[in-house]
């Protein structure tokens, strides 16, 4: 399961370093990023606290649309990682 991560850490990792989303996304992107990093917890646990984390970013009224679809992306990858 860890392997499928990768590339979710990777595009949290890009979307923390886009300047075009405003900077609160961008530091709920990293503490996404680092909470899945986290292995002292267990797999399902990292999934769902990063699964929330998103699903408040995409709330966002401040959001732009190309990062609304991104989170939403992540979220779908990440609950077939549970």
């Amino acid at each position: 399961m860890e392997e499928k991560l990768k590339p979710i850490i990777d595009i949290l990792e890009q979307l923390s370093e886009d300047t075009s989303v405003p900077r609160n996304i961008r530091r709920g992107a990293r503490e996404a990023r680092e909470r899945l990093l986290n292995e002292a917890e267990a797999l399902d646990v990292r999934t769902a606290s990063a699964i929330f984390m998103l699903d408040e970013l995409a709330n966002d009224p401040n959001i732009p649309i190309h990062g609304r679809t991104l989170i939403w992306d992540l979220i779908s990858q990440l609950e077939t990682v549970k």
